[in-house]
């Protein structure tokens, strides 16, 4: 949501000691799903074809349904 939609943007380019996003969502992908949300994404000028690959735009109903169907849920 909001800015973090940004970490889903394919082909990032970090200088070496800087945190890669595109990188760290990867191990996420590999359990699990990225829903950036789809408002977000047009607020920050992002289409569908920025988002890497196993993430895809999505909704606020989305994201309700499956924080309803989660185990655990992680606030910050």
């Amino acid at each position: 949501m909001a800015d973090a939609v940004i970490a889903a943007r394919k082909g990032q380019k970090t200088p070496e000691g800087y945190y890669n996003m595109e990188r760290m969502l990867k191990r996420v992908l590999a359990k699990g799903t990225v829903l950036p949300c789809g408002t977000c994404m047009d607020a920050r000028g992002m289409n569908d074809d920025d988002v890497m690959g196993g993430a895809r735009r999505s909704t606020m109903d989305e994201l309700g349904e499956a924080t309803l169907a989660a185990d655990k849920v992680l606030v910050f």
